[in-house]
């Protein structure tokens, strides 16, 4: 059992030393490494010990991404007030906290990201895990919404929810990337629209209201 629990912690900390220096090495040159030998030489390793972690970079920037996902996670939860929160509060306490967690990688995210004109499109792979992630927390929201009456049930429409939530979030990383103001005082302004947006279009609307009118008249002649 020792052995084994050696072997595993022998094993996490070689993870990390290897997305540890990837970073760094990003923040050294504003690069990727130029191959894999070059790199795991670099960290004193055999090539094929940097195989038995991830199978390319693009697998370190996704540890990076799960990273950055999990501490937003963990430091929103460890809020007192995050479980008192309406679902529209929970996903700007979201939003807020992983600019904070992003504003600590930020030379390493610009420069990997800053040139590309749409994130969606070229980053699917290393930010895979994190879309899911997200998306888990996502449809958890949305279901504490619906059950509070905060977000309508749609048919045809609902399952989609969470995907338009996704697209949201990487609406406000291309933003915050490009913002110069103060302390990203815009982002935090566009996080506050984009939501209150979001809610308009999933929560009730004028149109969901005359629908229940509508129904209420023809049910009652």
């Amino acid at each position: 059992m020792e052995n084994t629990d050696f072997n595993t912690n022998q094993q996490a900390e070689t993870r990390n030393r290897i997305i540890n220096a990837f970073i760094e090495h990003v923040l050294e040159t504003g690069k990727p490494p130029v191959s894999v030998y070059k790199f795991a030489q670099s960290l004193g390793i055999p090539e094929e010990e940097f195989y038995s972690y991830f199978t390319s970079f693009q697998g370190v920037k996704g540890a990076v991404w799960d990273r950055i996902f999990d501490e937003t996670y963990a430091t929103m939860r460890a809020q007192e007030v995050y479980p008192s929160y309406s679902a529209k509060e929970k996903l700007l306490a979201f939003y807020y906290t992983w600019i904070e967690v992003l504003k600590k990688n930020r030379s390493y995210l610009l420069a990997l990201y800053e040139g590309h004109a749409d994130f969606k499109k070229v980053t699917p792979q290393e930010v895979r895990s994190f879309r899911l992630k997200f998306k888990n927390f996502a449809k958890g929201i949305i279901q504490e919404g619906k059950a509070e009456g905060e977000i309508v049930d749609r048919k045809y429409i609902s399952d989609k929810y969470d995907e338009a939530l996704w697209l949201e979030t990487l609406f406000i990383f291309q933003f915050w990337l490009k913002d110069t103001s103060v302390s990203f005082e815009k982002t935090d302004v566009a996080i506050e629209k984009s939501v209150r947006l979001a809610f308009d279009l999933i929560g009730r609307t004028a149109v969901d209201s005359f629908v229940d009118l509508a129904k209420f008249l023809y049910q009652s002649k």
